[in-house]
């Protein structure tokens, strides 16, 4: 069995912030209410998460021979003034290359490290776009809780973190272990959200949610669903700032892969440049995101 001190040695090497590891067994618990959650329709236009139910409940069927699940987190938590907090505003995880592609280098930085370490290693990296329970993983590796948010929170990260995963065919010394959970009595995200997307006990209809009216929604927005954005362009992080765990939280150290500025959106907004290849906005409807980034307050003017 490889150790988990080796491991996290092997994992900071890679630029990665935390990792955990489990067993990758068929998951049983949370499938009754993942499937109530959708049948409430509550995922709204997201149908894909309709689809691979096996494979999303059973690690093995997505890489054969997997014995452990290695999830990590990443901190994208910027600090200060920024395009998150002046209209129109969009996340800050946006001003970054796209976090598939910064995490995944990462993932595959770390296979090749145990491959180096331990031999012909066979594995497979997740990052939030396959049938993969990105947040039950690293919950069950005991890299934190699920808050009222419905979002992993880190003791020492926070929430605002990118997860990932790597399922490798060999026997990693496990971290399993039940993180309690510790929001407590508090509902400041609960409280904050302005769409009452958010029901508490980690519980989300995303169809109020800002971050899937700005993104993951194709059809027109309707004339409510404009006015409930809250100057939001892309995303939301409303929940996040609001939450007691993020101000604690170390800054991001990812300073270094930020590749969209105030300049560059509002340039994009009235059509003299292109969003850069590898920004994650770029999954948003292109006439969409123009006409929410148009200040308003200057059209107005």
């Amino acid at each position: 069995m490889f150790p988990f001190a080796r491991l996290r040695e092997l994992a900071s090497a890679a630029g990665l912030d935390a990792v955990g590891v489990s067993r990758a067994v068929p998951v049983t618990e949370g499938q009754a209410h993942y499937l109530e959650w959708l049948a409430k329709g509550y995922h709204g236009e997201m149908h894909y998460l309709e689809r691979n139910l096996e494979k999303r409940f059973d690690p093995t069927l997505l890489v054969p021979g997997a014995q452990s699940i290695v999830s990590v987190l990443l901190s994208y938590k910027f600090e200060g003034e920024g395009v998150w907090s002046v209209e129109p505003k969009v996340s800050r995880y946006a001003i970054l290359r796209d976090y598939h592609n910064i995490l995944k280098e990462r993932l595959y930085h770390l296979l090749e490290l145990l491959r180096t370490t331990c031999g012909n290693v066979h594995g497979r990296a997740f990052v939030d776009s396959a049938p993969f329970l990105d947040r039950y993983w690293a919950m069950r590796s005991g890299l934190g809780w699920i808050g009222q948010h419905s979002l992993l929170i880190s003791p020492q990260l926070g929430s605002f973190t990118f997860i990932g995963a790597l399922v490798v065919d060999i026997d990693l010394e496990a971290t399993e272990v039940s993180v309690r959970n510790r929001c407590g009595n508090c509902n400041r995200c609960v409280e904050a959200c302005p769409t009452g997307a958010l029901m508490g006990r980690g519980q989300m209809d995303a169809r109020k949610c800002i971050a899937y009216l700005t993104i993951e929604k194709k059809s027109p927005l309707t004339e409510e669903e404009q006015a409930s954005l809250s100057g939001w362009a892309y995303g939301c992080d409303i929940c996040q700032e609001v939450c007691p765990w993020n101000q604690r939280a170390a800054r991001t150290r990812l300073a270094n892969e930020v590749i969209v500025s105030r300049s560059l959106l509002n340039d994009f907004a009235v059509g003299i440049r292109s969003l850069p290849s590898e920004s994650p906005m770029t999954r948003a409807s292109a006439a969409r995101l123009r006409a929410l980034l148009v200040d308003k307050k200057s059209s107005d003017a």
